[in-house]
């Protein structure tokens, strides 16, 4: 399947896959993120339902503290 993360399109991935799959096979599991699947804003209790489907644009955020 084609999906495309942040701008970039990728078709390294197999179907089906869960948002949190995804998050695991990008090495974010342990990493504070926020994801956006096809335009809607995803809570974290929706990673492991949501499911990605061929041609989805997935956006991922990487939360940082700074100063």
């Amino acid at each position: 399947m084609t999906i495309t993360i942040n701008g970039k399109k990728n078709s390294t991935y197999k179907e089906p896959m869960l948002v949190d799959e995804l998050i695991s096979s990008l090495n974010l599991a342990e990493t504070p993120v926020l994801i956006e699947l096809n335009g809607i804003a995803l809570r974290k209790s929706e990673f492991p339902s949501a499911n990605i489907d061929d041609g989805a644009i997935i956006e991922i955020i990487q939360i940082a503290a700074g100063g």
